[in-house]
């Protein structure tokens, strides 16, 4: 219940507080190129419960959504603008969306498509005992440089020891890592084995 209050009120505050930005971005990335402004995809959310996630557009509107994750910002298919709103995280921003809706939380699992989760063991499925994060614990601590593998028990972790401690270690460890430019958003190797599917969240 804390968490959930903590959520409502953060998602509130950030939506005041950068709701100025977000419309004078989004009113940039329809000038920079032809489509709309925000993308939409179905993942999977608390209990497996699909929902639908907003982001800022970030590429061309005849890429695949479902396609591979960019490896690096020279990526055709990303726009002059949505390279800048990656490497930023600002492309995120429209989560707080979702997070008002009870659909994600601050922290938690990042939130992946339901095919993804259909491939998991029954151990592995727990990820989806919680909210998915906008930012979350394999964020915060690996980020892009991580396989899903990897990922995934990092978010077991979290959820076996989630609490407000360790929620706000996250959360100041993913702020002072955008702001100072660390780690990459391009994902070289999404999983250990090959043949598994790309996640182009």
């Amino acid at each position: 219940m804390l968490k959930r209050l903590i959520d409502i009120l953060g998602s509130i505050v950030g939506l005041l507080l950068l709701g100025p930005v977000m419309l004078a971005l989004a009113m940039e990335i329809r000038r920079d190129s032809p489509g709309p402004a925000l993308f939409r995809q179905r993942r999977a959310g608390r209990g497996g419960r699909p929902f639908t996630m907003l982001k800022f557009r970030t590429m061309r509107t005849d890429a695949d959504p479902y396609g591979s994750s960019p490896q690096d910002g020279e990526d055709p298919r990303l726009t002059r603008l949505g390279r800048r709103l990656r490497e930023s995280s600002l492309d995120e921003l429209p989560q707080l969306l979702n997070v008002l809706a009870g659909q994600m939380s601050l922290i938690g699992p990042r939130p992946l498509y339901e095919r993804q989760a259909a491939q998991w063991t029954d151990r592995q499925r727990r990820r989806l005992d919680v909210r998915p994060g906008i930012t979350g614990y394999a964020q915060a601590y690996g980020r892009a440089e991580l396989p899903i593998e990897d990922k995934i028990e990092m978010d077991l972790y979290y959820v076996e020891h989630q609490g407000l401690l360790l929620d706000l270690r996250i959360l100041l460890k993913t702020v002072a890592d955008v702001a100072a430019g660390r780690g990459t958003v391009y994902e070289q190797q999404y999983s250990r084995d090959s043949d598994k599917e790309t996640d182009a969240a």
